[in-house]
Formats: C-alpha cells, sequence, structure tokens
C-alpha cells in the first residue's frame, strides 16, 4: 500500500503541473485572440500576463481564507475544543506535518474539509453537527482523511484547478459581453464589425464549454483524491473501520450545509449538498464518489 499511495500522490504533484500548462496554454491562446481583435500590441501582452500573473498570485495566497469565510468558520481554540484539537495534533503527527488551525463551523449538518496552500499553511474545519456525532475514533478517521488531503497535496491542485478555471469563465464574460457591447455602439465600422463577431462567437464557445470542461476536470480529480485521502487516512490511523463508520454515519445524515456553493462543495469529507451519498454509481459530473463504496473500500484494506 506504502508504494502505491506515494505513487498516488506523485502523480497528485504531476496532474497539477500538468493542469497548470494546459491552462496556461488556453489562457495564452484566449489572451492573444484578444490583443489581436483590439489591436493592443506588445503593451497589451504585457499587460495581460500581468493580469494573470497578479490574479494567480491574489488567490494563490487568499483562497483558504475565501473558503473558510464562505461557510462562516471560526477558530477552534484549544481551551473551548480540546478534544478536537488534541486529534487534529494526533494526525498531524501521524502524517509528518505542522499542525493546521482548527475551525469550526456553527452548523448542524455533518462535515468536514481541508484547505491552504501547503501543508505550512493549511486548516481543517469541521461542523457542529459533525463534532456531535461523531466518537473519538470516528473523529479521528474524519480528521485523519483531511490531514491526508493536506499531506498528499490535494490543496494545491484544486486551487490550481480553481483559479485557473475562474479565469476562464472571466474570459468567457469579457468576450461575450465586450462583443455584444461594441457591435451594439459601431454597426458602421466593417473593420469592427469583424472583430465584434469574433468576441460573440469565442464568447458563446467558452460560454458552453468552459464550465463544461472545469467541472468535469474538477469532478474526476475529487472523485479521485477522495479514495486516496480515504486509503492516506486509514494508514495514519491503522484502523480503516474508525473512517468507515464515520463515513456510514455521513451517509445516512439529512440536510445542506449552509453556505456551501458549486465552488467550495469539492473540498468537504461528503458532499454538502446531500448529493451523491446513497448513489451506487458516482455521476459524470458528480465531486465525490459514493460514501457506500468509499466503506466498501476501506474494509476491504488491511493496514
Amino acid at each position: 500500500m506504502k508504494d502505491t499511495l506515494y505513487g498516488l500522490i506523485s502523480r497528485n504533484k504531476f496532474k497539477t503541473y500538468f493542469f497548470i500548462v494546459i491552462f496556461s496554454l488556453i489562457l495564452a491562446v484566449v489572451g492573444a485572440m484578444v490583443v489581436t481583435v483590439f489591436r493592443w500590441g506588445i503593451a497589451g501582452y504585457v499587460l495581460f500576463g500581468l493580469f494573470i500573473v497578479f490574479y494567480n498570485i491574489v488567490l494563490y495566497f487568499s483562497s483558504d481564507k475565501l473558503a473558510l469565510l464562505s461557510v462562516g468558520a471560526k477558530p477552534a481554540d484549544e481551551r473551548s475544543f480540546p478534544v478536537l484539537n488534541n486529534v487534529v495534533e494526533e494526525m498531524a503527527i501521524a502524517g509528518g506535518v505542522p499542525k493546521p488551525k482548527v475551525y469550526l463551523v456553527e452548523d448542524m449538518a455533518p462535515n468536514a474539509f481541508a484547505t491552504g496552500r501547503s501543508p505550512a499553511h493549511a486548516s481543517v474545519a469541521v461542523t457542529r453537527g459533525l463534532l456531535e456525532m461523531m466518537d473519538r475514533e470516528q473523529l479521528q478517521g474524519v480528521v485523519s482523511h483531511e490531514v491526508s488531503h493536506i499531506k498528499n497535496y490535494d490543496m494545491l491542485l484544486m486551487t490550481v484547478v480553481g483559479i485557473l478555471g475562474g479565469l476562464l469563465i472571466l474570459f468567457r464574460d469579457f468576450f461575450f459581453r465586450f462583443g455584444l457591447f461594441f457591435g451594439g455602439g459601431r454597426r458602421d465600422s466593417r473593420r469592427s464589425g469583424g472583430g465584434t463577431a469574433i468576441l460573440v462567437i469565442v464568447g458563446l464557445a467558452l460560454a458552453i464549454l468552459a464550465p463544461i470542461v472545469v467541472l468535469l476536470i474538477r469532478s474526476a480529480i475529487s472523485r479521485q483524491r477522495e479514495y486516496l485521502a480515504d486509503a492516506s487516512g486509514a494508514l495514519l490511523t491503522r484502523d480503516p473501520e474508525g473512517l468507515a463508520s464515520a463515513l456510514e454515519r455521513l451517509e445516512n445524515a439529512t440536510g445542506k450545509l449552509h453556505g456551501a456553493s458549486q465552488a467550495t462543495a469539492h473540498l468537504f469529507i461528503a458532499n454538502p449538498f446531500g448529493k451523491d451519498r446513497i448513489k451506487k454509481v458516482a455521476g459524470l459530473f458528480s465531486t465525490h464518489p459514493p460514501l457506500a463504496e468509499r466503506v466498501k473500500r476501506l474494509r476491504s484494506l488491511t493496514v
């Protein structure tokens, strides 16, 4: 199992760089079209490159804060939540990573997630519902799963996909809206009309393809990373049953997590909207594999 897990972690890192290259090439093509249509010349290419760098830096350093803010997560100090902090520290030591910051989400829908750009800048958040539902063994299983995401660099991969996917959608809106704007105000210019047509066509193409491509990539990666984090978590605790029983409880739980969105759904240990929990097979756009299948895989492990 050890070789397999470390092989999967290496492939996770490879996927990160792969998607950086692919999305960067797509954005380069889109940017070149923008500069060409508007005849901005060399200055346009420089400004476009600076914009992408600035956008990536801002989101890279603030994505974890935005995720925590979106669900109203608050710091869970050791005095008020000693068991939770103790379990997080145990799993961090077992995983060989710094103890992540611990947060509580005041929501009775049981769930948990990890976020951050690296093991040294990571956070683990659990909901009030999960904390009250799980015993210590099950809580260890859930936390080991989240610490595994940190250790396996899953968060970096999903941050990269989210950032670059967001840029695609941003340019989709740019092409479409600006194409309609200029088309309405400068119909007497044949040159402008050609540029406008290009803007509208590209905008429509991105409007159809960008969300689908981003969702397919995010969903496929999310499902595989959940299986990997389950197996890695079982390795940390040496007790697959703890996480397996925790997932069973999550499978039977109902209720939607307030504050969750499609942009952050892939971060959680279980779908925050209650979907994919009782299905036998993951759908094409499912961000999580079926919980029953994950339980089955965990109970087949021998650690």
